[in-house]
């Protein structure tokens, strides 16, 4: 039971690492050393699972999909979005920085614990790490595509954007403002009520996330220090968009809300409270990592 509480904290911290834009909750899945059984078990939803559930054979079925796993993770996702979300909305709209900072050093730090999973930096490792690097970093230059509402394209929607969540530095809903349809299935489709589309969207999503997890689950077997390489790179890049101190540079107008796309960086101007504090609370995100890495059970 206790295996299953602590699971269920690291879905709530995964739940609320969704809602800060920029940071991905693979990013806290990997941190806190879940990623790989996440894709394991996300994998395990296949023609065997499919028998065993047409047969009911449930223990089976719950044995053979991790199920306890998954519905604690998940459940706590869940959790979060609907009560401590909340809390970091708020505190992300009144202390931008601040939030910003902490997010920022917890990052920072999984780069460092991250990377030293990876037992032989070879070419390949490197080349990876460059790779995912630039592709996350690339993402914040990208302008964002018009709205387009072709069932092919939502369904495609669907797939991408479920498949960047999975991704430790890819934000989910970041690329789908970059698509240009985050308004049309994030919020018209859903106010609107309108079930082709949110219908379509939602088998795109589990078409992603399932042909997706196939996908990590191989290339971790195979390719173990290139991916976990790469997905170092994708966290590193997504560092210029969780710097604290940074002013938007380019909006886009979603639902009757600026959304902010680029930002201009900059450095501290003067060392008042907040920059102290901000500074900080770079240090306890460190030191979050830190503990989690030396006291949490390995197992990755």
């Amino acid at each position: 039971m206790k295996h299953y509480i602590i699971l269920f904290f690291k879905g709530m911290a995964m739940g609320v690492a969704n809602v800060i834009p920029g940071v991905s909750g693979g990013t806290i899945a990997l941190i806190t050393k879940i990623y790989e059984e996440l894709i394991n078990s996300l994998k395990s939803f296949d023609k065997k699972a499919l028998k065993l559930i047409i047969s009911l054979d449930l223990s089976a079925f719950i044995q053979h999909t991790n199920l306890y796993f998954l519905l604690s993770v998940f459940g706590g996702s869940v959790t979060s979005v609907f009560s401590i979300a909340s809390l970091f909305k708020h505190l992300f709209l009144h202390y931008p920085i601040l939030i910003w900072a902490f997010f920022f050093g917890l990052i920072i730090a999984s780069i460092y614990f991250v990377g030293k999973r990876i037992r032989q930096w070879n070419s390949s490792s490197i080349i990876s790490l460059i790779i995912g690097t630039v592709a996350a970093l690339s993402l914040s230059f990208i302008t964002p595509a018009s709205e387009n509402s072709n069932l092919f394209f939502v369904f495609l929607c669907g797939i991408i954007g479920i498949s960047g969540m999975m991704l430790p530095g890819l934000s989910g809903s970041f690329i789908l403002i970059l698509m240009g349809n985050y308004e049309l299935l994030m919020v018209t489709a859903v106010t609107d009520l309108n079930i082709i589309l949110l219908a379509v969207f939602f088998l795109g999503s589990a078409f992603g996330l399932m042909s997706f997890s196939h996908v990590l689950f191989w290339v971790f077997k195979h390719y173990k220090d290139a991916t976990l390489a790469l997905l170092t790179g994708f966290i590193l890049g997504s560092l210029s968009i969780i710097w604290p101190w940074k002013e938007p540079a380019e909006k886009i107008f979603v639902n009757g809300k600026d959304r902010i796309i680029t930002y201009d960086w900059h450095l501290p101007s003067e060392c008042n409270q907040e920059t102290i504090l901000a500074t900080l609370l770079i240090v306890a995100g460190i030191l979050v990592v830190y503990s989690l890495e030396n006291f949490a059970p390995n197992k990755q």
